[in-house]
């Protein structure tokens, strides 16, 4: 039987995209209490079936597609520009494809006008009401209002005109930036992207014996399986080392590992590699917020992405891809690299950030142990025990030095200098993650 907490979530997938809900009104429809279902709807917003936005509410959303991250609901739209819905707000769990500047004639502004996006326009009524007849929702800038016969024919439409005390072209500028921060989100890489999904995992069940463990042993190659209960949630781990001098009738819940390590779809791939590193483990469950299994991530599939990661183009630029395309290896000195300190790089005195000077270091790191020990690196700790303020346009020399290095773990001292100067030091601990 589903609990009370499996029973919401499945409430919630059953309503209708664009529903509004409520805590108040999940535990009264359920009959639960209002902590169960405020924990059921927070479960809900983190598999992507509900939507909290500010001055608009939660409401039920379709789960976007990875592929699809350039669009945003016209419900995001409205928290990005601090905007007022004046009418369709129905509508507003429903995606934009593109977004038009209405600064030009009528009958030209309506040819960009399509279905599914969005206008950009001033106080100008025929505007806002073709745009709806044409299927498009109405930004209104300038703080200006609309006819009641517009906001009636949105609602009708199910499509939002919103309004911003913004000038457009401040507008414009917010929703780009919006996208482009989706598209350095794209780029981080979650369980979900990479796991073995549940119809492809091999795993064992509590009333299964050890002659169990050595058939899946013999068509996967993995010497650790998850354990389910009869409602396939995890219930613990069994691997060689349990099974080791059992009789082959031995049942797999008397030997199990209890209370496993597990990770949920929307763990980040940075999250899962230092858990398997740390913990030594090949192969790890993937669980929904009730444990049930839905597949398993494997040490080889983590290292896969990690490297298929850094053969990718970037389209979203974080400071870390900033420090990276901008430093490069002497080649006059092995083991030495160089990096100019470009404006975006600097704080508001115009010298080089702390959080700038520690990716410079680090990502120094990892080149060198790419190079020397063909190893990739989890950077564990950094002690930064000198530093000076290093100016705008400056060119640093980053050496790393490797101290000392073992089968998991590698020492390394660095040496930042400017000219013959030295501008910072720091030492760094490291695992080694496929040395």
């Amino acid at each position: 039987m589903a609990t009370k907490h499996e029973q919401i979530l499945q409430h919630i997938l059953s309503l209708q995209v664009g529903s509004k809900i409520s805590v108040r009104q999940i535990a009264k429809d359920l009959n639960v209490s209002d902590g169960t279902a405020y924990r059921a709807i927070k479960e809900a917003e983190n598999q992507g079936i509900v939507s909290t936005i500010e001055r608009v509410g939660t409401i039920r959303i379709e789960q976007k597609k990875k592929d699809n991250f350039e669009e945003l609901t016209f419900a995001e739209i409205v928290n990005i520009i601090d905007g007022q819905v004046l009418g369709g707000r129905d509508g507003l769990h429903k995606t934009l494809s593109k977004f038009v500047i209405g600064a030009m004639q009528l009958n030209a502004m309506m040819r960009y006008t399509q279905a599914d996006s969005l206008l950009i326009v001033g106080n100008r009524h025929e505007a806002h009401k073709l745009a709806l007849e044409a299927g498009a929702a109405v930004l209104i800038t300038g703080g200006f209002d609309t006819d009641d016969s517009i906001k009636q024919l949105a609602n009708e439409k199910q499509l939002p005109i919103i309004s911003t005390s913004y000038d457009t072209f401040t507008v414009a500028a917010m929703i780009n930036r919006a996208i482009y921060d989706q598209l350095i989100k794209k780029e981080i890489v979650f369980v979900g992207d990479i796991s073995t999904p549940f119809e492809s995992s091999y795993y064992l069940t509590t009333k299964q014996q050890v002659k169990d463990w050595y058939i899946n042993n013999e068509v996967s190659s993995h010497t650790r399986f998850p354990v389910v209960d009869d409602r396939m949630k995890v219930v613990g781990m069994v691997s060689s080392r349990d099974i080791v001098g059992k009789e082959q009738s031995t049942f797999i819940d008397r030997i199990m590992s209890r209370k496993p390590l597990v990770v949920q779809e929307k763990t980040s791939l940075a999250s899962v590699a230092h858990m398997m590193v740390w913990e030594g483990i090949e192969l790890v469950p993937v669980v929904d917020g009730s444990h049930v299994l839905k597949g398993v991530v494997s040490r080889q599939d983590v290292l896969k992405a990690m490297q298929q990661i850094q053969r990718q183009p970037q389209v979203g630029e974080t400071i870390e891809d900033i420090v990276s395309n901008n430093m490069s290896q002497n080649p006059d000195e092995d083991g030495l690299f160089e990096a100019r300190v470009i404006p975006q790089m600097t704080n508001h005195l115009g010298t080089l950030s702390h959080g700038v000077f520690t990716a410079l270091i680090t990502e120094a790191c990892d080149k060198m142990m790419k190079i020397e020990k063909k190893a990739e690196i989890s950077i564990e700790n950094i002690t930064v025990y000198f530093s000076k303020p290093v100016p705008i346009d400056s060119i640093l020399h980053v050496k790393p030095v490797l101290l000392d290095v073992g089968r998991l773990y590698a020492k390394i001292d660095v040496e930042v200098l400017q000219g013959q100067t030295t501008v910072g030091r720091a030492l760094i601990m490291a695992q080694l993650i496929n040395r």
